[in-house]
Formats: structure tokens, C-alpha cells, sequence
């Protein structure tokens, strides 16, 4: 017999939560959410990095031992608990800190994560021109050591120094030579300054593109999931179409297929390197959004009685195979790149904002007809960006409004939420529209939500739910949900091999720790990488701290203090749906007052 537990807003008046119109609002925003940008620029830079097609190998070894045991255990979480990434944790509230963490790390994603939205918006404004502002040198941001072209292959005998072979420039000048998109990027759009120090004035019009991406995000997400499904509907398949039209185009071009070839060709030896499996882990966690409470979130809203099971495997092969995807779509358009140039394909690819800024303005603008091409492919980073972000904005808010009893509630209760999330994060983002900006945004994505803070996120989830709530209890509770008892394997991850998983990267990620620098040259002061490891920590010690607090609150012996803490404390919907030989808890007298707790042993 297990503890007794305790069952909150049992009364008639209780509202019941909110649901999807359709299962397939629920599918498409977590295809929105978690198929996002790092689909598109990370993983195809991390196959390449890490031996082409053999890094598959990790990657769907990590996405059955890591991705798809939490990836289901947190849509599962919400789904039985009908609560948001804070109050979810009332099937064992001891560990609530770990709902707060969520809450925190999701925060800082949605506060850093709208800049390269803001960075996206400017460039497709800038592509609505006869040319591209990045495709020429002459603007009154480009240096004189601005080249169009390089032509790097005329300079390879030595005897040659001294010859002009593009523009003005001499062979022994081309080193210092810098391209328009990298002038373009870093002189005009950032117009960045000398280091983190150095903030700046503030940039207008990225302003003026904020203040549109906020407003955005905010009519998308006011009125609840009820309209936030509907538009992921568009937002989350567009950027499929343009993919695809991205690769028909993109492997006619010269030079697709050795890029094409460069992506997936195996290099064997890179299996016995430690760092490719922790790329491959850290991506997973990263893509497939675990650890920021959102999936928590849209869990919550679906029918008690959803194939959440299903959902999740569905889901996983939807983001994995974007991910494969995208990668054949981006080296079709670096090979030709590489071929254009007259370089190696090592040389054009590049990670992150670099990819998405610098490598793909540059193969938009070597096209026919380029100002569309331009629009096209911003347009599509803008969509992958935006449902991402409106959904991230919908966890938060959802946690938020959890923690309030609804006869607090005003009748305008989400719209003033999500005013106030919106505004907050957007003060927070003036200061990475500066001309430090960029140092800015890059503390905010190497700390705040880094692959130490979700791997460690996910280890304590498993602990948690596995040994501290039970693992077979748990089981039996998805059984009642869906009607079937999943494959043993689930169980066996969350006990043992996720757990594992999670914390060797974890301590490899640590004992590898390596300082920030911007572009390889500009390494952080001391002062800000404490800001910085102050941004993870903020998330990482809501677990241990708030642990700490309710013991030391509690009355008892250890034991006791143990035994109530880690009691759940049940919603109503559970009367109905875990006790159908107590029906009489659930038809309380009229005049039962709507906040009374009943107690009652356990029918599991």
C-alpha cells in the first residue's frame, strides 16, 4: 500500500482545463516547437564536423536511450497531470524546484531567442531590393578591404604576390580581404563593437524589427491553445515547402553533389572520438526541446485519454528526419558555394548565426533572381523561429497561471500574462540590440540554456519520476491514460540508461569546460563568465535548493518529512479517471466549498 495522498479543487465548481480542438493542433505545435532553427543550422554543421554519415550512429543511439524516453515521459507528465512545468510536479512535490528550473531555463529561451527572429525579420526586409545590400561592396558600411569576389585560384603560385587578380587587390592582399555578407552582418546589421565591455548604442531599426517579432508572438499566443493550434497549422508546414523548393534548386546548382557527398560520406575512424557522442547527445536534447517544460505544457491540454505513446515515436521521426533533411538542402547549397569560391567545403560551412547569416545570404545572393531567393529563405527562418517561440511563450505562461487558484483568476488573466512575459523579455532584449549585443546574446546561449543545464534538467526527471514516484507506478498510469502498458524498454530508461546517459555528458561537458570567445578571437572577460555560469546556475539550483527548503520546512522525523513531501497531491480529474469505485468523492455536495482537500488511500 502506498502512501495516502491528497486530491485539490475536488468540488463541483472546479473548471476543467482547456483541450485541443483537434489531436492534430496538439501533433502540429509540437512539430512547431521542436523543430526549429537548430534543426536546419546545427545538425547538418555537427554531421559534417563529426564524419559525415557515420555520426547517424550516435545520434539515433542517443535518441533511443535519451531523446524518446524523456521526449515521452514529459508529454506523458502533462497529459496525466493536466498541469503546466510547475504544477506537474505535484506527483511528487518535494522536487517541484525542478517545474521552477524549467520555468527559468524557458524564460532565458524566450528572451534570446527572439534575436535571431529580429536578425531574420531585417534581412527579408533588406531582400525586398533590386540588390541584395549584402551581395556589394561600396555601401558606407563595407571597409576598403571589402572583395566581391576572390579568386583565390590565380594566386596559387607563389610567383604571383604581386599580381592584381580581383578589384584593386594583390594576391598577398587577399588575406586581409573581407566579403560584403561578413561586413554586411557584423559592420551594418550588429555593428559590433570591441567586446562585451563596450555596449554601445542601441540599433533602431533591429528595435523597430523586435518590437514587430514581439507583437507577432503576442497576437499568436493571447488567446490560448484555441488559436495558438490553428496557426502552427501554417507555420510549421510552410517551411517544408520552401525546403523543398530550397533543394530542387539547390542540387541543379554546380557542385551540389560533392557537397551532398562531403555530408554523408563515413568516416569510420570518428566513432572512437568522445566528443562526437556528446555532440550527438547535446543535439538531441537541444532539437527535441527536453527539459524547458513546454512539451509539459501541450501535454496538458490533450484528452486524458490520448496515444501519447504513439504521438511521441511519430513526433521523434518527424524531428529527426527534418533534421537528415535540411542537412541534404544546406551541403547542395555549400558545395556549390565551395565550387563558386574555388575552396573546400570545411572552409564555407560554419555553426549557428554564422550558418544562417553569412553562408546562406552569401548562396541566395549567387543565384538567378536572387532578391527572391533571399525573401523565400527568410521568410522560412522567420516561420521555424516564430512557432518555436510562441510556443515557448505558451509553456511559461501556462506554468505561470498554474500557480494561481482560479478564483484569483481576472477575466482577461492570459492576455495580461502574456502582455507582461512579452514586455519583460523584450527590456531584457534591448540590451542585445546594442552594438555589444551580440556578446550579449552569446552568454545568454552558452549559459542559460546550455546542454549542461537540460542534461541535467532530464537526469533529475527520470530519478524522480523512476525512483522516486515509482517507474512501474508510472507505467500503470499511462496505462489508464491510453489503455495499454508501453514496451518494458521505457521503463528500463528512465530507471537506469537515460539517467546514465545524461549525467556522463553532463560531468564530460564539465571536465571539458572550455571559456567563451566570439569568432575564435575575442575571449570573455573574467566578469562575464560569471554573468554567465550566474544564468545556468539560476536554473540548475531551483532543484536542490527548493529540495533543501521544503525539508527543512517540514515537521517530523526525516522519515515522515520523506514519506508527505513525496506524496502526490492529485487533481480532480483524477476522481474520475483513477477511482471509478469512489464515485461518491466525486459528487460532493452543492455546497462543498470549491477548495476543500479530501484525503484518501490509494486504489493503485
Amino acid at each position: 500500500m502506498v502512501p495516502d495522498f491528497v486530491v485539490t479543487g475536488a468540488g463541483p465548481g472546479y473548471p476543467e482545463r482547456e483541450t485541443w480542438t483537434r489531436q492534430m493542433d496538439f501533433m502540429m505545435s509540437c512539430v512547431g516547437f521542436a523543430v526549429g532553427l537548430g534543426n536546419v543550422w546545427r545538425f547538418p554543421y555537427l554531421c559534417y564536423k563529426n564524419g559525415g554519415g557515420v555520426f547517424l550512429i550516435p545520434y539515433l543511439l542517443i535518441v533511443f536511450v535519451g531523446g524518446i524516453p524523456i521526449f515521452f515521459l514529459e508529454i506523458a507528465l502533462g497529459q496525466f497531470m493536466k498541469a503546466g512545468s510547475i504544477n506537474v510536479w505535484n506527483i511528487a512535490p518535494l522536487f517541484k524546484g525542478l517545474g521552477y528550473a524549467s520555468m527559468v531555463i524557458v524564460f532565458f529561451c524566450n528572451t534570446y531567442y527572439i534575436m535571431v527572429l529580429a536578425w531574420g525579420f531585417y534581412y527579408l526586409i533588406k531582400s525586398f531590393s533590386a540588390t541584395l545590400p549584402w551581395s556589394t561592396c561600396g555601401n558606407e558600411w563595407n571597409s576598403e578591404n571589402c572583395i566581391e569576389s576572390f579568386h583565390h585560384q590565380n594566386c596559387n603560385n607563389a610567383s604571383l604576390a604581386n599580381v592584381t587578380v580581383s578589384g584593386n587587390m594583390t594576391c598577398a592582399e587577399l588575406a586581409d580581404a573581407r566579403s560584403p555578407i561578413i561586413e554586411f552582418w557584423e559592420n551594418k546589421v550588429l555593428n559590433i563593437s570591441s567586446g562585451l565591455d563596450e555596449a554601445g548604442s542601441i540599433s533602431w531599426e533591429l528595435t523597430l524589427c523586435l518590437i514587430a517579432v514581439w507583437v507577432l508572438v503576442y497576437f499568436c499566443v493571447w488567446k490560448g491553445v484555441k488559436s495558438t493550434g490553428k496557426i502552427v497549422y501554417f507555420t510549421a508546414t510552410f517551411p517544408y515547402v520552401v525546403l523543398i523548393i530550397l533543394l530542387v534548386r539547390g542540387v541543379t546548382l554546380p557542385g551540389a553533389y560533392d557537397g551532398i557527398m562531403y555530408y554523408i560520406k563515413p568516416d569510420w575512424s570518428k566513432l572512437e572520438e568522445a566528443q562526437v557522442w556528446i555532440d550527438a547527445g547535446t543535439q538531441i536534447f537541444f532539437s527535441y526541446a527536453i527539459g524547458l517544460g513546454a512539451l509539459t505544457a501541450l501535454g496538458s491540454y490533450n484528452r486524458f485519454n490520448n496515444d501519447c505513446y504513439k504521438d511521441a515515436f511519430v513526433l521523434a521521426l518527424i524531428n529527426s528526419g527534418t533534421s537528415f533533411f535540411a542537412g541534404f538542402v544546406v551541403f547542395s547549397i555549400l558545395g556549390f558555394m565551395a565550387a563558386e569560391q574555388g575552396v573546400d567545403i570545411s572552409q564555407v560551412a560554419e555553426s549557428g548565426p554564422g550558418l544562417a547569416f553569412i553562408a546562406y545570404p552569401k548562396a541566395v545572393s549567387l543565384m538567378p533572381v536572387a532578391p527572391l531567393w533571399a525573401a523565400l529563405f527568410f521568410f522560412m527562418l522567420l516561420l521555424l523561429g516564430l512557432d518555436s517561440q510562441f510556443v515557448g511563450v505558451e509553456g511559461f505562461v501556462t506554468g505561470i497561471l498554474d500557480l494561481f487558484p482560479e478564483k484569483y483568476h481576472h477575466r482577461y488573466k492570459r492576455e495580461i500574462a502574456v502582455a507582461i512575459c512579452c514586455s519583460l523579455c523584450f527590456i531584457i532584449d534591448l540590451s542585445m540590440v546594442t552594438q555589444g549585443g551580440m556578446y550579449v546574446f552569446q552568454l545568454f546561449d552558452y549559459y542559460s540554456a546550455s546542454g549542461m543545464t537540460l542534461l541535467w534538467q532530464a537526469f533529475w526527471e527520470c530519478i524522480v519520476v523512476a525512483w522516486v514516484y515509482g517507474a512501474d507506478r508510472f507505467m500503470d498510469d499511462v496505462a489508464r491514460m491510453i489503455g495499454y502498458r508501453p514496451f518494458p524498454w521505457m521503463k528500463w530508461c528512465w530507471s537506469f540508461i537515460t539517467p546514465c546517459v545524461c549525467i556522463g555528458i553532463f560531468l564530460f561537458h564539465l571536465v571539458n569546460y572550455k571559456p567563451l570567445t566570439y569568432n575564435n578571437v575575442y575571449v570573455y572577460p573574467w566578469w562575464g563568465e560569471v554573468i554567465g555560469w550566474c544564468l545556468a546556475l539560476s536554473s540548475m539550483l531551483c532543484i536542490p535548493v527548493s529540495l533543501l527548503y521544503k525539508l527543512f520546512r517540514a515537521k517530523g522525523t526525516f522519515k515522515e518529512r520523506w514519506a508527505h513531501l513525496t506524496s502526490p497531491v492529485w487533481g480532480a480529474h483524477h476522481l474520475e479517471y483513477m477511482a471509478p469505485d469512489m464515485k461518491s468523492l466525486s459528487s460532493l455536495s452543492p455546497s462543498t466549498d470549491d477548495n476543500k482537500v479530501i484525503i484518501f488511500e490509494s486504489v493503485m
